[in-house]
């Protein structure tokens, strides 16, 4: 009976597509309605249709999340809340700077939250990640959380400067081919640091799979 009602872990595509899939609609809405270059109020019309989508996308992704899964991970529900606050601000005022300033909120709310914990000799990250790497011990995981805080708080300062160098539309791929590649890279870069603080070589794959959402 219990391994009925058993959480069921996440496939490593189906991770990614929970985490990315938003971004992915809103890159398609925003390029299907994309208007001629110099048509200025369309494009802030093709900013709000995106960020409609992506809105309902992120909901869509976190109930799809808990009906598959069996759970919500608490990143996920502080990432998909912020994607829907700034989203609103930036349909009702009509300002796409509002839904780029959103990934660096992100990055800085779980920065510090993962600092502070690792200065207080708690592992933050394994409990917004709602994950266990087995036999990872309690100072990997503080290494980790630390790793994780500091890397998020180059991601924001990343973000920031993207977005004053980019257009709209190339910080929107910029999402897609820099900061993903850039979160996998890191993430693999941390294995290592867990095979010594007592990570199975066999759950490296869980690693891969648990990293946080950094869409």
């Amino acid at each position: 009976m219990m391994a009925e009602t058993s959480e069921k872990k996440p496939t490593g595509w189906l991770h990614t597509l929970v985490d990315y899939g938003p971004l992915l609609v809103f890159l398609g809405v925003y390029k299907f309605s994309q208007p001629p270059a110099d048509s200025t109020f369309g494009e802030i019309a093709a900013v709000i249709y995106g960020t409609v989508a992506f809105m309902v996308a992120a909901v869509v992704a976190l109930v799809f999340s808990k009906w598959k899964f069996g759970k919500v991970s608490p990143m996920l529900i502080l990432s998909t809340t912020l994607i829907v606050g700034f989203g609103a601000l930036t349909i009702w005022l009509r300002d796409e700077r509002f839904i780029q300033f959103k990934p660096t909120a992100i990055y800085v709310l779980f920065g510090v939250v993962l600092i502070i914990g690792w200065l207080r000799d708690r592992a933050w990250l394994q409990v917004l990640l709602g994950a266990a790497f087995e036999g990872v011990t309690h100072d990997g995981w503080l290494k980790l959380s630390r790793n994780w805080g500091i890397f998020f708080f180059a991601l924001a300062a990343l973000n920031e400067v993207l977005v004053r160098t980019m257009s709209f539309e190339g910080w929107l791929w910029a999402k897609l081919w820099v900061f993903l590649p850039l979160s996998f890279l890191f993430t693999f870069t941390q294995i290592p640091m867990l095979l010594r603080h007592g990570l199975s070589f066999e759950d490296t794959d869980e690693v891969m799979q648990d990293e946080p959402p950094t869409g």
